[in-house]
C-alpha cells in the first residue's frame, strides 16, 4: 500500500506506476514522472534515492526531458526502477513519506501539470495485425471470398508511418486536405476529407536497439519492449481510398497519430498475459514463441460532438483480439537487419473484434457509409465532424487489480484552406 492516497477505480495504482513526461506553470523544464493516484512523483526530485546497482551510475537519466536514456538502459534497470519506486512510494518506507521537505517538492497533482509526448520518437511503425479488422476491410472492399490478402496469416503486414506527427493526448486535429475521387466516373478533386475516422490501437515503445544488420531474434524481443500506451491513427479514408494502389498509405495517415502520456510497462501487465492466439498456418520459424505474449486489456471508444453533454461509446474491443504478438511484430520488423533506437513506436493496428459493437473504426462501425452510428440523445454518424472529441480508454482488470493506461483524446478542427 502507498503512503500516497490512490482512490478506488484508479488507474493509476502501486502496481501501475506508469512513465510520463509533463511540465508545469511554476517549472516549464519537462520532467519524467510516475504516475500514483491522482499525483506525479518527480523523479528528477528523488533520483538520488535510486541507488540500486543498475541505476546508481545513471541516476542523470532521470534529469532528461524524454524517457529515452532511461528505455535505453534495458529491462534490469526499468526492474530496479519499478522496485525502487514501490519502496519508495510504500507505507512502510520513510525516505520519502517522512521527509515533509522532499514530499512538497517531488508529488503534485496531475491536474496541474501539462502531459507531454513520452519519447522523442524517431520512427513509427504501424501494423496491420487484427485479423476481424483486415476482414472487415477486406469483405468490404474485395468481398469475403478475398478479403484477407495471401500474405496476411503468414506474416505482419505493416507499414512505416510518420514520427513528425505523432502527437499526445488532447492535441487537435485538423481535418486534412487532401485528393480525392468521390465520382469513379469523374477527375480527382481536391478539398477537405469527408470520411474521416479514428483507428483504436495500441503501441508498444522500444528500448534498447539493435546494431544495423542484425536481427532481433523472436527469444529476445521481449527484452527491447519497454511499455504500451493508447494509440489512435487518425485516417482520412476517402484519401486514403483514392492513393493507397500501388504503396498503401501515405497522406491518409500521415496528419496525425494520438498516443497517450503515461506508458504502461510491460512488468505492470505481466498479470495480464494470455495465451497466443492459435495462428493457422504455423508461422515460419523466426515467427514462433510459445510463450504467453497477448495480454487482456480493455478497450473503448467515445465520441463527443460539439453540442453534445456526455460522449457516447461507439466501441468496446480488447488488445487480445490481435492476431500477431508484439513479439512477432519486433521479430518481422528487424529480420532483415532494420535497426530500431530506444523510443520507436509501434503500433498494432485496429482492434477488432468479432461482435459488431467491438469494430475498432467508424469505416467497420457504419460498414463503409451504409449504416448510422449511435451516439445518444439522437446523435449519429458515419464519419467524424467537425467539433468531435474522441476519447479512448484502456484499462486491466483481475483479481481487484485494475492497471489503466489513461486517456488519448483528441478533437477535431476544421481543415485549415
Amino acid at each position: 500500500m502507498s503512503f500516497v492516497d490512490v482512490p478506488s477505480g484508479s488507474d493509476f495504482p502501486l502496481q501501475n506506476l506508469p512513465y510520463g513526461i509533463f511540465s508545469t506553470a511554476l517549472n516549464a523544464k519537462h520532467r519524467i514522472g510516475v504516475a500514483i493516484g491522482e499525483h506525479i512523483l518527480d523523479l528528477s526530485v528523488v533520483k538520488g534515492l535510486f541507488t540500486g546497482p543498475e541505476l546508481s551510475a545513471h541516476q542523470n537519466v532521470f534529469e532528461q526531458e524524454t524517457l529515452n536514456a532511461f528505455m535505453a538502459l534495458g529491462k534490469n534497470a526499468w526492474h530496479e526502477a519499478r522496485i525502487t519506486l514501490q519502496k519508495i512510494l510504500s507505507s512502510s518506507e520513510p525516505a520519502l513519506k517522512d521527509n515533509a521537505e522532499l514530499r512538497a517538492q517531488a508529488l503534485l497533482l496531475q491536474k496541474d501539470a501539462t502531459m507531454h509526448l513520452p519519447a522523442r520518437i524517431g520512427d513509427y511503425t504501424d501494423f496491420y495485425s487484427s485479423k476481424e479488422h483486415a476482414t472487415n476491410v477486406g469483405t468490404m472492399f474485395r468481398g469475403p471470398e478475398n478479403a484477407l490478402m495471401p500474405n496476411w496469416k503468414h506474416l505482419p503486414v505493416g507499414y512505416h508511418g510518420r514520427a513528425s506527427s505523432v502527437i499526445v493526448s488532447g492535441t487537435p486535429v485538423h481535418r486534412p486536405c487532401g485528393q480525392t475521387r468521390p465520382d469513379d466516373t469523374k477527375p480527382p478533386v481536391f478539398g477537405p476529407c469527408r470520411l474521416l475516422d479514428f483507428e483504436l490501437e495500441m503501441g508498444f515503445l522500444t528500448g534498447p536497439g539493435n546494431q544495423l544488420g542484425k536481427a532481433i531474434p523472436i527469444a529476445e524481443t521481449q527484452d527491447h519492449i519497454f511499455g504500451m500506451v493508447l494509440t489512435n491513427d487518425w485516417s482520412a479514408r476517402d484519401i486514403q481510398k483514392w492513393e493507397y494502389v500501388p504503396l498503401g498509405p501515405f497522406l491518409g495517415k500521415n496528419f496525425g497519430t494520438s498516443i497517450s502520456p503515461w506508458v504502461v510497462t510491460m512488468e505492470a501487465l505481466e498479470p495480464f498475459k494470455l495465451p497466443n492466439p492459435q495462428q493457422e498456418p504455423t508461422p515460419l520459424p523466426y515467427l514462433q514463441h510459445s510463450d504467453p505474449f497477448s495480454f487482456d486489456v480493455n478497450l473503448e471508444v467515445a465520441i463527443k460532438g460539439e453540442n453534445m453533454s456526455e460522449a457516447g461509446v461507439v466501441c468496446r474491443s480488447n488488445l487480445k483480439n490481435m492476431y500477431w504478438t508484439m513479439k512477432q511484430q519486433l521479430a518481422h520488423h528487424t529480420v532483415t537487419g532494420c535497426n530500431i533506437q530506444p523510443g520507436d513506436l509501434l503500433a498494432s493496428g485496429t482492434i477488432s473484434g468479432q461482435a459488431p459493437e467491438s469494430f475498432g473504426s467508424m469505416l467497420e462501425l457504419c460498414w463503409k457509409g451504409t449504416k448510422t452510428v449511435d451516439l445518444g440523445n439522437g446523435e449519429t454518424r458515419k464519419f467524424l465532424k467537425d467539433g468531435d472529441e474522441v476519447i479512448m480508454t484502456g484499462c486491466c482488470q483481475k483479481d481487484g487489480l485494475r492497471i489503466g493506461f489513461g486517456a488519448c483524446t483528441g478533437k477535431v478542427l476544421p481543415a485549415l484552406v
